[in-house]
């Protein structure tokens, strides 16, 4: 079979599956409580923040410059802001909720971010077959977590759960196109892989804390919020470590 396709195929297969994996919680969400949704928020934020700062960032500075991650993360951020504003003003006509509007931001967020996992896998097959697999693999476990913290909001701000969980596996298609560029270009720029990990880092700990931390709150003061973001910090750590 043709090296590009088998690249492309895999890259999206390691998307669509570990973001579709974490969005099955969308299926055991019924009627959550607010303190159950207050904890499950909280910990995916923690999840999230730690994949951007002990994952996607360090990756970014390493693969470019500190410079470059810097720039990368304020374009994910100012463009993260042009989406929201868009999709506030369309829902808000609409009469949708808060944890609805969170749960799609994140959503275009988590896509944005698939996108230089692809370059990788894309890249990592031109080098070595093995490599590009084990990419893969690593990754599409790495996506779970975002899956989760996709599905959550959504579940919770009211959408089916059969379209929740097909937001998570169409969020998972950019790896797929991301791994077909990155075939085709082969060597690509280390410079333009570090500028978008640091674009979709930076989107991510926008999201997270201008919108999921605060969600979270609102919805439950209580300690179990605080805990659940802890303990999500902690298992993203163990996460990212694997990558």
């Amino acid at each position: 079979m043709n090296p590009l396709l088998v690249s492309s195929i895999i890259g999206a297969s390691a998307g669509i599956i570990g973001t579709g994996l974490g969005g099955m919680i969308a299926f055991f969400l019924d009627t959550p409580s607010k303190r159950l949704l207050s904890t499950l928020l909280s910990f995916s934020s923690g999840l999230m923040i730690a994949v951007v700062c002990f994952d996607l960032l360090p990756k970014s500075f390493e693969i470019g410059s500190f410079a470059c991650g810097i720039m990368g993360i304020i374009l994910g951020v100012a463009v993260i802001i042009f989406c929201e504003h868009l999709i506030y003003r369309d829902m808000e006509s609409k009469g949708k909720n808060e944890l609805l509007k969170t749960g799609i931001l994140l959503t275009v967020g988590i896509a944005l971010h698939n996108l230089p996992e692809g370059l990788a896998i894309g890249s990592g097959f031109t080098a070595y077959e093995s490599y590009g697999l084990g990419l893969s693999l690593v990754i599409a476990l790495h996506d779970i977590p975002e899956g989760v913290a996709m599905a959550t909001p959504l579940r919770a701000g009211g959408m089916d759960k059969l379209k929740v969980f097909m937001l998570t596996l169409l969020s998972g298609v950019p790896t797929g196109l991301g791994a077909f560029i990155g075939y085709l270009l082969g060597g690509i720029s280390p410079m333009f892989i570090s500028i978008c990990l640091a674009f979709a880092g930076g989107a991510m700990l926008y999201i997270t804390c201008a919108e999921l931390i605060p969600e979270s709150v609102e919805l439950y003061k209580g300690r179990i919020s605080s805990l659940g973001l802890l303990f999500g910090v902690i298992l993203g750590i163990v996460i990212s470590s694997m990558m």
